[in-house]
């Protein structure tokens, strides 16, 4: 085949696969509170269940690369996401917890293994083709990811929650096995050249302020996992919505990071991306108290205000959101003595391990207290991360566009690597 047709066929491949990916990570989202209806569990065993079960992403991060090195990206991508296909089709279809948590715990541990081998075969075509292209594949992520939200929540009052989610693990299946058949080959992938090896630092030598980050990085971000977890469930238990109104604030906060995290290019060009994380989160912050609070009070005299406004309010959060995961993870290309593989390293381990007790805690929080009351814990972090994030902005005078790109605006390459 023509070398400019078979990249170009790889291209639209990886594309596809980017595509999918997006698809089917937040495809669940919109009817979470679906699934603990069928589980019949209180909000501290969800809780458990997503922190628990996340913890399946942790596992990958120390032995995918060697995989990736051994058999090369395409027949790791293939295998891990014929098992996501599987997971997600079968997730509606049990009514005890622990076999959901068995499926979730499972979900997670292959959602990471094809996340890493897929950004490695990204980076590895990106070297291939000679030009820039993971903003792309990236933006073809938050499109299946956008993708997936409106249309579940467009679909989710009339359509059976096993009916969604099987057929929504059949289109996935089918766009994973056609990608993954155009993909690079192992031969064509390079996965067997040697890595440069930084020197390794013992975790007790850590810089303060790679911790400082590693905490403003979970800060950052854990308003948005919360948002993703309870949104739904926000709207029906509190506003009384159904299924399909009760998954609008929760789309218009991911379009809106979307749009956020692809205007981050640009903006960067003139401004640090950590003020723009102080800023964004500053009124992000003041944005999601508003969206709590006032629907809460409008919930029983005036339901479609209520609605609007807490519409209204998570699209400015999720906009003031979208700077804060990127503009940490950049920072850490400033770290004396640590290479910024290792230190992104450090920081997702920390921030993995601390999101499995985030989600816990803030399940039994909800049960002891009430949704809305318990949602002054992500207010409040989404608050420190400004203050943190102003703290690295005046720390570091400028910050290099290329660093405020390191970490790609749409969907994560994480990685551990251990000898």
């Amino acid at each position: 085949m023509d070398s400019a047709l078979r990249n170009k066929r790889a291209q639209f491949a990886l594309m596809v696969m980017f595509f999918t990916q997006g698809v089917a990570a937040l495809s669940w989202m919109p009817r979470i509170p679906e699934f603990i209806s069928n589980l019949q569990v209180s909000n501290e065993v969800w809780g458990s269940i997503i922190g628990f079960g996340g913890a399946g992403a942790i596992v990958p991060l120390l032995f995918t690369n060697k995989l990736v090195l051994r058999y090369g990206t395409t027949p790791i991508i293939k295998y891990s996401a014929i098992a996501i296909g599987f997971i997600i089709a079968a997730l509606p279809f049990t009514d005890q917890w622990w076999v959901f948590l068995a499926l979730h715990f499972t979900m997670s541990f292959t959602f990471s293994t094809f996340n890493i081998a897929l950004n490695s075969q990204a980076v590895a075509f990106q070297k291939r083709a000679g030009k820039v292209l993971l903003g792309s594949f990236h933006g073809a992520w938050s499109i299946g990811a956008a993708t997936s939200a409106a249309i579940s929540a467009a679909i989710a009052t009339y359509t059976p929650l096993g009916a969604h989610m099987l057929g929504l693990g059949i289109f996935c299946l089918a766009l994973f096995l056609w990608a993954a058949a155009n993909m690079l080959t192992p031969q064509e992938d390079d996965h067997g050249q040697p890595r440069e090896q930084g020197e390794r630092v013992s975790w007790l030598k850590t810089p303060k302020y790679l911790w400082l980050l590693s905490f403003g990085a979970f800060a950052g971000m854990w308003p948005e996992l919360v948002i993703m977890d309870w949104a739904s469930v926000y709207g029906k238990k509190v506003l009384f919505l159904d299924a399909g109104s009760a998954a609008l604030p929760y789309t218009c906060f991911i379009l809106a990071m979307i749009v956020g995290r692809f205007s981050i290019v640009k903006l960067t060009e003139k401004y640090q991306i950590a003020r723009l994380s102080q800023i964004g989160g500053a009124f992000g912050s003041v944005a999601l108290a508003l969206a709590i609070f006032s629907s809460a009070n409008l919930a029983e005299s005036n339901q479609g205000l209520a609605l609007f406004l807490l519409c209204l309010f998570f699209a400015i959060a999720g906009y003031g959101i979208s700077s804060m995961v990127p503009g940490f993870y950049s920072a850490t290309g400033d770290i004396k003595g640590l290479s910024t593989a290792q230190a992104l390293s450090r920081m997702a381990l920390f921030n993995y391990t601390v999101i499995i007790f985030g989600k816990m805690f803030m399940g039994s929080l909800i049960d002891s207290t009430s949704l809305p009351i318990a949602m002054i814990f992500p207010i409040v972090m989404f608050a420190i991360a400004s203050v943190i994030s102003g703290f690295v902005a005046s720390r570091n005078s400028k910050i290099r566009r290329t660093e405020a790109l390191a970490y790609p605006p749409t969907s994560p390459i994480t990685e551990i690597d251990v000898p």
